[in-house]
């Protein structure tokens, strides 16, 4: 579908003898022409960032959307304005379908400009990429409820339900090869699906309060996950660097898609109490998370005094040594202690939590408990 949008941009920048960029109504970039010009120019600060950014400022479009883009049939003039970093003016082409304003097809103005042909010309080609836009919204959104519907189902006959509807509105890809990607937190509405071109659908699901995205991913292997990778990083682009992401095992067919979602937002919720995981872990590299996630959110009462205020450094001497597989001598040099302060700050831990640390089980209850406060805290 991408390259679809910059064929017709391509053809719309050769029709009129200048770069156009493509915008969807949210001032979101879909594509853009070649700037082969030797006139420096012609790259003006609003264009190179669009590009680079692949969005406008709010200061932009509001000088824009003044001059009645939104309502616009035809091609508008729009000035220059310094003020709102706007230093060329512009020529607007509309992109509609069914009367509804989709986009907009972006010049920079020139003298003479472009003739009444060449724009009624480019116009033909703006109502193109408008049905275009048209087919991947309605897709896009009818996918965004049916994946919501499966993730937000319970067992039984309402998930078969939703599943079977999101099978139908997918048609054949239905049995190809998936997985799915978490984002979290992610805080607005799901992005259109151009966003990442192999996705097949995009919804928010929010669980214990915290809002997340779900992204159904095409893979052409299981071998190759680069597509999944690609939009995660994609996704956390959008939602900003204190997001992590998580991608669930790859699966053929939507029948254990519930499955993939717990994958994808355990592996989120491993990334973010473990930096060494990454911002992008996936279910496979997350170790015994994959058992700490399934665990209830409530702390365990044995860590609850070791994670109060004046027992926080207790907490973090009893994980290291616990990560180390009770060996001091690695303990204390990762904590950069001295081994008599080690020892004297494990024994304050059992008698903080009653706890035997010569003991297995008890080795393994408070290191489960540790871990599992890494995962609320994240």
């Amino acid at each position: 579908m991408k390259g679809d949008y910059q064929e017709l941009v391509d053809e719309i920048s050769a029709l009129l003898g200048a770069p156009a960029t493509l915008e969807n109504r949210d001032f979101g970039l879909v594509a853009f022409g070649a700037h082969d010009s030797d006139d420096d120019t012609a790259m003006d600060p609003v264009r190179t960032r669009s590009i680079l950014t692949r969005r406008s400022t709010p200061a932009v479009r509001a000088w824009f959307e003044a001059f009645g883009i939104t309502r616009a049939t035809g091609p508008l003039r729009i000035p220059a304005a310094p003020e709102a970093g706007v230093h060329r003016g512009r020529v607007c082409l509309p992109v509609r379908h069914r009367g509804v304003v989709l986009g907009y097809v972006w010049l920079l103005d020139a003298e003479p400009g472009p003739t009444d042909g060449q724009l009624a010309a480019a116009m033909e080609v703006a109502d193109r990429i408008g049905v275009l836009l048209f087919d991947e919204a309605r897709a896009g959104a009818d996918l965004t409820r049916e994946l919501a519907a499966v993730l937000g189902a319970g067992p039984g006959r309402q998930r078969e339900a939703a599943v079977t509807a999101l099978g139908e509105a997918l048609g054949p890809d239905a049995e190809g090869l998936h997985t799915v990607v978490c984002v979290t937190p992610w805080q607005d509405g799901p992005p259109s699906v151009r966003t990442v071109p192999s996705a097949a659908a995009l919804a928010t699901v929010e669980e214990a309060g915290t809002p997340s995205l779900a992204a159904l991913v095409r893979l052409r292997s299981p071998d190759a996950p680069d597509p999944a990778a690609t939009a995660a990083d994609r996704l956390r682009a959008l939602a900003g660097p204190d997001t992590t992401a998580g991608i669930a095992t790859a699966r053929r067919g939507l029948a254990e898609l519930a499955a993939s979602w717990h994958e994808a937002r355990s592996a989120a919720r491993a990334a973010q109490a473990e930096p060494r995981f990454g911002p992008v872990a996936g279910w496979a590299s997350i170790g015994p998370y994959r058992l700490l996630t399934a665990l209830p959110r409530t702390p365990d009462p044995v860590a609850r005094t070791l994670l109060e205020g004046p027992h926080t450094a207790l907490a973090r001497t009893a994980e290291v040594f616990l990560d180390c597989a009770g060996q001091a001598g690695r303990t204390a040099a990762q904590l950069g202690i001295h081994r008599q302060t080690l020892y004297y700050r494990l024994g304050r831990v059992e008698q903080l939590t009653g706890l035997d640390l010569d003991d297995g089980e008890d080795r393994l209850l408070l290191h489960m408990a540790l871990k599992s406060a890494r995962l609320r805290a994240g």
